[in-house]
């Protein structure tokens, strides 16, 4: 009897770390479908082309109406061919961020080589600076001449997706039992198994668990020492969003300890 309730809670703390991936996994998907589709829009379009102050300012304004409607955002950033920002959504919460060169960051060498307009890239989580050090997943596409899939390049759009707060309602929603949740900790971690977020706001982008789940798509572990159950999922993706490799993962200690 003891075996089966240990195997029916094992699976219940997995579905529970496949819920927690997925909810993630879908908010990804539609910020792979903003960046493509605002690298189209004609005021980003016009100022990569031309990017003259009349055409920056209009971008600029044309961003911040994108920002009023889309709140999950910290800023939009547009970059020309050489990696300077040539227009920002929130010039007036971040006035620096404009002729700031990102030519040595990963998500715009990697999106100015990208072959589509349909294509994007992704970035690591990570603390952006010249975002007051917010907690950011940054996505970016293509700037192309007529906002065509196949026209020349003109720039890159990076879009600043805000982490923290909407990483921590996922980790925090999963619907673990009250009696046990002073016990347990919901985590999405990378495939480094880097903590991106905790339910207990503990090791956030530094942490690193030691559980390595060695590619499996879930499973489970046990601490026969402690009596400590980590529970894991791998993300399935999301319509045509892959995703990363993250995994969900509930760490729940022993009842009692």
């Amino acid at each position: 009897v003891e075996g089966m309730a240990q195997k029916a809670e094992a699976e219940r703390l997995t579905d529970l770390a496949l819920n927690a991936v997925e909810l993630i996994d879908r908010s990804l998907y539609e910020r792979t479908c903003d960046v493509r589709w605002w690298a189209t829009d004609a005021a980003v379009v016009d100022c990569a082309a031309i990017p003259n102050e009349t055409a920056a300012t209009y971008a600029c304004e044309r961003l911040g109406v994108i920002l009023s409607a889309y709140t999950v955002y910290l800023d939009l950033w547009l970059c020309d061919q050489n990696g300077t920002v040539i227009a920002n959504g929130r010039p007036d919460r971040y006035p620096g961020v404009r002729g700031q060169s990102v030519a040595s960051e990963p998500w715009f060498q990697n999106a100015i080589a990208l072959r589509s307009g349909d294509d994007y890239v992704s970035a690591n989580v990570r603390r952006e600076n010249r975002l007051a050090g917010a907690q950011v997943a940054t996505y970016a596409a293509s700037v192309r001449e007529g906002g065509r899939a196949d026209g020349r390049v003109l720039g890159v759009l990076g879009i600043h997706f805000d982490w923290e707060p909407q990483a921590r309602a996922i980790v925090e929603g999963v619907r673990v039992a009250p009696e046990d949740r002073a016990r347990t900790r919901v985590l999405l971690v990378d495939t480094n198994r880097r903590v991106l977020a905790a339910s207990d706001g503990q090791g956030i982008l530094t942490e690193v668990l030691p559980l390595d789940p060695k590619g499996q798509t879930s499973g489970i572990a046990r601490d026969n020492q402690t009596g400590t159950v980590t529970a894991f999922h791998r993300t399935p993706g999301y319509e045509t969003y892959l995703g990363l490799g993250w995994y969900g993962m509930i760490v729940q200690r022993k009842a009692g300890r």
